[in-house]
Parts: structure tokens; C-alpha cells; sequence
């Protein structure tokens, strides 16, 4: 963890002189409340608080590292610290966003603000500072949203446990002997903890709606397409990575999903362009929905009855909304679709470690990368284009095969995981196992949650159930391609009917 020098003497100057007025010139909301507004309000109300002058944004910021240096100890969500480009960016003044003077972490995955370091969870990325900045960080900016650092995540995002040589491991706030999922963890501490309200997330096979299901939040994958990926490129591991958050509410993944969204410059994908904000669907009808209720792993990988009670005690509270559900799942040849994907990430993993050991002289070994790294490198040198075409054709054919299922309902209903939240060490990238026997043992603990990254598909996890130990378990909700307002819109009705914003672990 490192604090970053990409500021100027006069920034910093200015910065202080900022913090300096901060106590008396926004003491009013925790005067009023006890409290601090972190505990009290999510990133909307954060903002509002914010415009009418109750809050500074210096005094959310320095709450927010506050809670970050009190409570990362314990639970290691930030991979790094930039607290004083935050302080700097208010000094500045900031942008008259939706989300101004809200702090905000980035995730340590191939998101770029230019100077500052982007390790990726890895050795091998180690002090690397990219040239260009993210187009995403410059949405997220515009919105007035103060970056003050980035969150942990396991290695190149392989894994859905946040655990890796170079930062260590991330522990649940609500039990440290478990992961927070993967690969977007440290999102998840942060938020599930009470650092701050919402984070950014990346989600390439499960890896916004996996740690969202383990750590009690809202976690919505956006379309392919959706948010911007680049620069320097538009698309992540053939595309099947997209970008946004998690989230305590759901008006707030709406709402950050407004000032993200678009197209962007030379982007390979677009989403279908909205015709009303996501926001203004949080609070809509839904209308009677047609819902399939998949309770069996696609690939036949067993589930723990706790995650299938949680599904059907969902799938009780959608009828009792007045929605239609019957069991019903579509016939996906998981293996053909399985080992395409395994094409994909290996052959992007293979090629950005060869072009990283070319641009730095140093050699790919276990001194840099992690057991399961090496072995997708491995898996992908031995991939040829052919094998990529075809991998291409099968999720193209899954794709397919998902629009003529979903004619008949407007959206599947499943667990997000098959188990409540693992001990750590068990799906991490330096396991006890080999590279396939370990394909197999995350594969069986995430089978739901991949089909939506090969078809490009909208998904949410909903914090909808409790484990007999105490532990989260998420229930997802799949949609149609370019339809998350329908999600949104059930999602808030699912949020009113059974609340979970005070749901929180004892910390």
C-alpha cells in the first residue's frame, strides 16, 4: 500500500488550506445526526448533503481515509492509497456532477489514472504507472466523484477469492475467516465495512455480482458494451469483462450507471442506448414479469440447499409481488461454452504477460506470477487462432441460444453462488491443486454467474438471505441484452419489499 507523489507542492499547500476550514464549515449533519453521513447515507444522499451545504466534501474525505486506515488493518481492501490526489481534486474545485465531493476507490485492475501506479494484484505489475487515463476515470471524475485510492484484487482478476502474493489476503467484514469474493474484494470490504458506500467494480465471470453476493450488497453487471473499457483498448478478455459497481443501494448503481454509460471513442461495442435514465426506474413498476426459476448448476455441479432456499424464498416473494415464476433454465452446452472462455482469458492472459516481460526485460516465473497465472499463460501460448474463432462461434451460439430462451421470460432467477462465502485459501491462485483440478473447484463454487459474461447479458445479485452462520448469500437476477432498466425497476421493488440497508456486519 502506497501513498502516491503525483501532485504538485502547490496542490498539496492548497489541499491543506482546505482541510483547514473543513470542522467549522461542515459540522451541521453530524451535529444533527451523531454520526458521521457515511453511516447514514448512501452515495445519492452523500451528494445531496453535499449541495445543500450540510457537508463538505474535504469532511467526507477524510472520513472516508479515516475509516480506510482504521479498519484496512483488518480486513485489507486498499491496494493503494491516494489520499492526497482526493485532497487535491477538491482544492482544484470540483466538477457540479450528481456524485460531487462523494470519495470514491477505484479498482486495481486495468483502470488508468495516468502517473498513478495500477498493479493488478500482481509482482509483475509492481510500481507500473500508466501513461493514459481511463475513460471511465474521467466519466467517473466529471461526476464529481474524489478518487482516494484503489481496492485490492486477486491477480489479473483470475479468481472470485481476493487473495494474491503482492497485498495478501482480503477478509470479510463479517467474518475474517472468509473471502469477500472476487475480483472486485476489496470493492466489497470497503463498502460492506462502512468506508464508504459504493466502489468501483469489474466483472469478467462473476467478479461485481460474486463479492456482492458474499459481502451483503447490490451488485448489478451492466451489458457488454455498456460502460466505456479503453483506453487503451475497448475490450476485456474477448468481451466478456465489463465495468461498474457495488453498491448498499440500488438507486446508487443506477444512478452511477447514468454517468458512466455510452459509448465511447473507437469503442468495438455499444449498448442499446436508454430511452429514460436507470435512475428513473428505481422506483417504477416492473409490470407482471415472466420469471424462470433456475435452481441446477448448468453444468451439474452440486449446490448447497442453503443458496436453493434462498432462490425459492426469492422466487415466493417475486409471486407475492405478482410475477410468474415456474422452474425453467435454457439448455446451454456448458462445456463447449466453459472451455471457450478458458480460450479467451488464457490466450489475453498469455499475451499481456509475454508484452509485459518484453517491456520490462523480466522473465515470466514464480518470482512474478502466482501457480493458476502461469498456468492460464501456459494454457494460452498453446492456443492457436483457430481455437479462438471457434471459442468466438460458441459463446456467439450460447448467446443465441439465451435471446430464444428469454422470449418466453423476462428474467432468470437463480442463486448467485452454489455456497455461502468460502474460507479463505481455497480458490486462490496458489493452490494445493493443479490448474485444471482448480478450474474445477471455482467453476463448482460460481456456476451461475459466468453465463452472463459469454452472452453479454445484464445480472444483479440482490442481498436478499442470511446463512445459518451469518454469512451473505446473494440471489441473481438475469436479463435480456441492453435491458438493466427492467432490472432496475424490479430490483427497487425487491429493495422495498424486504430492505437490507441496515443490514450490517458488527464490526
Amino acid at each position: 500500500m502506497k501513498e502516491d507523489a503525483g501532485i504538485t507542492r502547490r496542490e498539496m499547500v492548497a489541499g491543506a488550506t482546505a482541510l483547514m476550514g473543513m470542522a467549522s464549515a461542515s459540522s451541521n449533519a453530524v451535529a444533527a445526526t451523531g454520526s458521521h453521513p457515511l453511516d447514514s447515507h448512501d452515495a445519492t444522499g452523500l451528494a445531496e448533503l453535499v449541495r445543500k451545504k450540510q457537508v463538505s466534501a474535504s469532511e467526507l474525505l477524510e472520513g472516508a481515509i479515516g475509516r480506510a486506515e482504521t479498519l484496512n488493518p483488518r480486513f485489507n481492501f486498499i491496494a493503494q492509497k491516494h489520499y492526497d490526489y482526493g485532497r487535491a481534486a477538491i482544492a482544484r474545485g470540483l466538477p457540479q456532477g450528481p456524485f460531487s465531493g462523494v470519495p470514491w476507490l477505484l479498482k486495481d485492475l486495468n483502470t488508468y489514472v495516468a502517473g498513478l501506479p495500477t498493479e493488478n494484484g500482481s509482482r509483475f505489475f509492481k510500481g507500473y504507472k500508466p501513461e493514459v487515463t481511463s475513460e471511465l476515470v474521467k466519466r467517473i471524475e466529471k461526476a464529481g466523484f474524489v478518487i482516494f485510492g484503489k481496492t485490492t484484487v486477486p491477480e489479473l482478476g483470475l479468481t472470485g477469492t481476493t487473495e494474491n502474493k503482492l497485498t495478501g489476503d482480503t477478509r470479510n467484514p463479517w467474518n475474517p475467516a472468509h473471502i469477500t469474493g472476487g475480483s472486485s474484494g476489496g470493492a466489497a470490504a470497503a463498502v460492506a465495512a462502512g468506508v464508504l458506500p459504493a466502489a468501483h467494480a469489474t466483472d469478467g465471470g462473476g467478479s461485481i455480482r460474486i463479492p456482492a453476493s458474499c459481502c451483503g450488497l447490490f451488485g448489478l453487471k451492466p451489458s457488454r458494451g455498456r460502460v466505456p473499457m479503453g483506453p487503451p483498448r475497448t475490450e476485456g478478455w474477448g468481451g466478456l469483462s465489463v465495468h461498474h459497481a457495488i453498491t448498499r443501494s440500488v438507486r446508487d448503481s443506477a444512478a452511477i450507471l447514468d454517468a458512466t454509460q455510452g459509448p465511447e471513442p473507437g469503442g468495438r461495442y455499444a449498448a442499446p442506448t436508454p430511452v429514460e435514465s436507470f435512475l428513473s426506474q428505481v422506483g417504477k413498476a416492473p409490470g407482471r414479469l415472466r420469471i424462470a426459476l433456475m435452481l441446477n448448476a448448468p453444468a451439474g455441479s452440486p449446490v448447497d440447499p442453503q443458496c436453493i432456499e434462498a432462490a425459492r424464498k426469492a422466487a415466493r416473494l417475486c409471486e407475492s409481488l405478482g410475477h410468474h415464476v415456474e422452474e425453467a433454465a435454457p439448455k446451454l452446452d456448458m462445456a463447449a461454452i466453459g472451455a471457450a472462455s478458458f480460450v479467451l482469458i488464457g490466450s489475453s492472459v498469455a499475451a499481456d504477460m509475454l508484452d509485459r516481460a518484453k517491456a520490462t526485460g523480466v522473465a515470466i516465473s514464480p518470482d512474478v506470477l502466482e501457480p493458476i497465472t502461469l498456468g492460464f499463460v501456459g494454457y494460452g501460448q498453446k492456443t492457436s487462432g483457430m481455437d479462438f474463432a471457434r471459442a468466438n462461434n460458441a459463446l456467439q451460439a450460447a448467446a443465441i441460444t439465451m435471446a430464444q430462451f428469454m422470449a418466453s421470460y423476462d428474467v432468470i432467477l437463480s442463486p448467485t453462488l452454489a455456497a455461502p462465502p468460502l474460507e479463505l485459501g481455497q480458490i486462490n491462485l496458489s493452490p494445493d491443486v493443479d490448474f485444471m483440478a482448480w478450474g474445477k473447484r471455482t467453476g463448482a463454487f460460481s456456476p451461475f454467474a459466468q453465463i452472463a459474461n459469454l452472452t453479454g447479458q445484464p445480472a444483479m445479485s440482490v442481498p436478499l438471505a442470511m446463512s445459518s452462520d451469518g454469512l451473505p448469500i446473494g440471489v441473481m437476477f438475469m436479463g435480456r441484452y441492453g435491458d438493466e432498466a427492467l432490472l432496475f425497476r424490479l430490483a427497487g421493488q425487491l429493495e422495498t419489499a424486504m430492505p437490507w440497508k441496515n443490514r450490517r456486519p458488527a464490526i
